[in-house]
């Protein structure tokens, strides 16, 4: 991947192509938003606080490409990314979830995030630390005191043995040199893993088993939960279970303690709550379903336009209180997307529309962008079945005549049942390829092609029955 720092907007177009298929302007619209992030880290303080992100609102059907393409940015930016369906939320005053609890999602995510790139940079370290300790089982220094006899500094070193099950019997003489060596001797026998069979008894840390707390509560208060259970979780530390088991889970287990203990977690929180505030991404779905279709309404209309001024000021920048600690929210990236089938941009309340001065129009896809849908992006739809079927020793061959045909019904299905995008062609293949999907465990070596008659047969009758369709496509 392209470091972050080199990507202009050409680059993350480039990147986006690769699995989207269509939609430059959306594409260019995010590229620009992406690259402005990087270009206000560079400006100087205090003009660099002034500068606020430029939000999006993705308009389109459903299935076009909006909410493929917020998640390729967040992973092109390497950013801690939350998506979230704006229906979700009530207003303040309702059952329902609180706006802020997608700050403190999105804080979560980043915590998790540094703290597995933590691990990924410590794994080397903490495997080293559980070797030792494996071998410090394997050879106690118990084993040979110094002012042991002969006969006595053996005999508890007598219960190592080598791979052969010979005794490893250490001199008199010079016995920390040779305890040495003798170390040497199992740590490579341990990695070119002939002690793999062997057990060993070690006190590792069992599952923590924190007290269920549970809260039915109204909205505002629905991460008390959250925060007594790390609490409690505090009060009741893990506890060292004595286990038996063998070497390769013992060093697997042993490296994960390791971890969790080299990792420094002010660190990790400080960093995640630095990458939130500077380059979080938020993903509000369905915009479009809190927007109010008609003035001086009551009950949900009431309640959406609520939902609508309790975002409002986290978009716009405030202070979210979090279990890690305070989060500004002025420098979030918000992506919002949605039909608008039944409502318009404008139906939003004027605060929340001048928060959002981005618009883009993500286009219906057709025939040919079908097409490209199922061959183009590197995890697109064909090569996924011809490498599932791959490990079934089955040679998968779609014909370009079957693609094409594929594209057709998908667009033809659309367009007398409901239009849901690209999301057919997963419904279309599934039913082409049931049979085959079925049998490919029975059919041993062998190639199958697909052809466009093929496609029709498997799924003609489903096609001119329009009630069917509805119900299977």
């Amino acid at each position: 991947m392209i470091p972050t720092q080199s990507l202009t907007p050409k680059d993350i177009v480039v990147e986006l192509d690769k699995y989207i298929v269509g939609q430059s302007d959306a594409k260019r619209s995010v590229a620009i938003a992406l690259r402005n992030r990087w270009r206000r880290r560079q400006v100087p303080s205090p003009l660099r606080e002034e500068i606020a992100p430029k939000n999006i609102i993705m308009i389109g059907p459903t299935g076009v490409g909006k909410t493929e393409i917020a998640r390729r940015l967040a992973t092109l930016a390497q950013s801690p990314f939350f998506k979230v369906e704006a229906s979700k939320f009530t207003e303040v005053g309702y059952v329902g979830r609180d706006v802020e609890s997608m700050i403190r999602d999105l804080v979560e995510i980043a915590v998790s995030m540094v703290k597995k790139e933590e691990r990924n940079l410590l794994q080397g370290l903490a495997e080293v630390n559980a070797e030792e300790r494996v071998l410090d089982v394997l050879l106690p220094p118990a084993s040979v005191p110094a002012d042991a006899s002969g006969t006595d500094g053996m005999a508890s070193f007598v219960m190592n043995q080598d791979s052969d099950g010979s005794a490893l019997i250490l001199p008199e003489n010079d016995k920390e040199k040779e305890k040495d060596s003798t170390r040497e001797k199992f740590r490579k026998m341990l990695r070119e893993g002939k002690l793999d069979d062997r057990e060993i008894e070690l006190d590792l840390e069992e599952a923590r088993s924190t007290p269920m707390v549970e809260i039915m509560t109204t909205s505002g208060m629905e991460d008390m939960q959250s925060n007594l259970q790390d609490a409690f979780s505090k009060i009741f530390p893990k506890k060292k279970k004595k286990r038996k088991i063998k070497i390769p889970d013992a060093i697997k287990g042993l490296t994960q303690e390791e971890m969790d203990r080299l990792v420094d977690m002010d660190k990790v929180v400080d960093e995640a709550l630095r990458r939130t505030e500077e380059s979080g991404i938020i993903f509000l779905d369905e915009i479009d379903k809190v927007a109010s279709r008609s003035s001086g309404g009551h009950g949900p209309e009431v309640s959406r336009e609520g939902v609508q001024r309790d975002l409002l000021p986290i978009v716009e920048g405030s202070t979210v209180t979090t279990k890690y600690g305070m989060v500004k929210t002025d420098h979030i990236l918000f992506i919002a997307s949605g039909a608008f089938h039944l409502c318009k941009p404008s139906d939003l309340i004027p605060e929340l529309q001048g928060r959002f001065p981005i618009r883009v129009e993500l286009h219906p896809l057709g025939k040919d962008e079908f097409v490209r849908i199922l061959t183009e992006p590197e995890s697109a739809l064909v090569k996924q079945y011809i490498a599932m079927m791959a490990t079934e020793n089955v040679e998968l061959i779609f014909e370009d005549d079957a693609i094409d045909e594929l594209a057709g019904i998908a667009v033809e299905v659309n367009e007398k049942t409901e239009e849901i995008g690209a999301r057919r062609l997963h419904t279309v293949m599934e039913r082409v390829l049931d049979e085959l999907s079925f049998d490919a465990s029975e059919r041993g070596e062998e190639r199958f092609v697909v052809t466009a008659e093929y496609v029709k047969k498997q799924l003609r009758d489903v096609v001119e029955d329009r009630d069917l369709s509805r119900f299977i496509l």
